[in-house]
């Protein structure tokens, strides 16, 4: 293989039959449950990474199904966020913690956006009358969120303001010496979105601890509000909004 043949085709691990395939990434009916619940603050900010500021007490566990995803195929996944302020004031959300059912998805999410993701089995299915996200670490139930089916109708501008935020992840890729290659946060976006439903009803959560898994880090205190939402959406590719190893040399 000639030089300019490995750059030419150089976007994903393996060079030869890449484990996802290159974008845009385009997601069909894919399906929410978002719980937001008030949790321990002083956790809050000892997980954070500066420069990102926690926005008060809050975060929130979301279980996603996506039945219709661009060459990832169908999986799910489930995700700890934590709402921040950006530089300049501006509010996302960053991913503490992501689990997902994929190893494409796996490697996709990791390698180009910096998913904090981990193979695991997460689920949302609908049992009877409710809504059921749920969470196994190997044997071991680790989430488990539940919601009323479609019980009040949830305005769409409501539904879509978290969706259309920026979320934040901390992308770490190590150096084959051991050392930090790439250490930055990564700022992404969903694109293109388009509402097909949204719910809210009563809804509860439960978090276990788990030693590799360790979600309960940030201890449920009190639900406040949940959401079941249904949308297309595009997974843009991101812009880098803090590089540590550029910051720490300046310093």
């Amino acid at each position: 293989m000639r030089e300019q043949d490995v750059l030419s085709g150089a976007f994903a691990m393996p060079r030869v039959s890449p484990s996802y395939p290159l974008g845009p990434y385009r997601f069909v009916d894919r399906e929410y449950l978002s719980i937001a619940y008030r949790t321990d603050a002083q956790a809050l900010r000892r997980l954070v990474p500066e420069p990102l500021v926690p926005q008060g007490d809050e975060a929130r566990f979301q279980f996603i199904r996506m039945p219709d995803s661009t060459g990832f195929g169908e999986y799910a996944l489930a995700a700890q966020v934590i709402p921040v302020r950006l530089r300049g004031g501006e509010a996302g959300g960053y991913i503490h913690a992501m689990h997902v059912n994929s190893h494409t998805a796996n490697s996709g999410g990791r390698e180009v956006w910096g998913f904090p993701q981990k193979l695991a089995r997460p689920s949302l299915t609908v049992v009877r009358d409710t809504l059921l996200g749920t969470l196994d670490v190997g044997p071991v139930a680790v989430a488990s969120g539940s919601m009323g089916f479609k019980l009040q109708v949830l305005p769409e501008a409501e539904a879509m303001a978290d969706l259309a935020a920026p979320g934040v992840t901390l992308k770490i890729i190590p150096h084959v010496d051991g050392r930090p290659r790439i250490c930055e946060l990564v700022r992404y976006r969903l694109g293109d979105l388009r509402c097909k439903g949204a719910w809210t009803g009563p809804v509860a959560l439960a978090l276990l601890p788990h030693a590799l898994a360790p979600i309960a880090e940030l201890p449920v205190l009190e639900v406040l509000r949940g959401s079941h939402v249904i949308v297309d959406c595009t997974l843009e590719l991101g812009d880098v909004l803090h590089d540590y190893l550029v910051e720490g040399d300046a310093r």
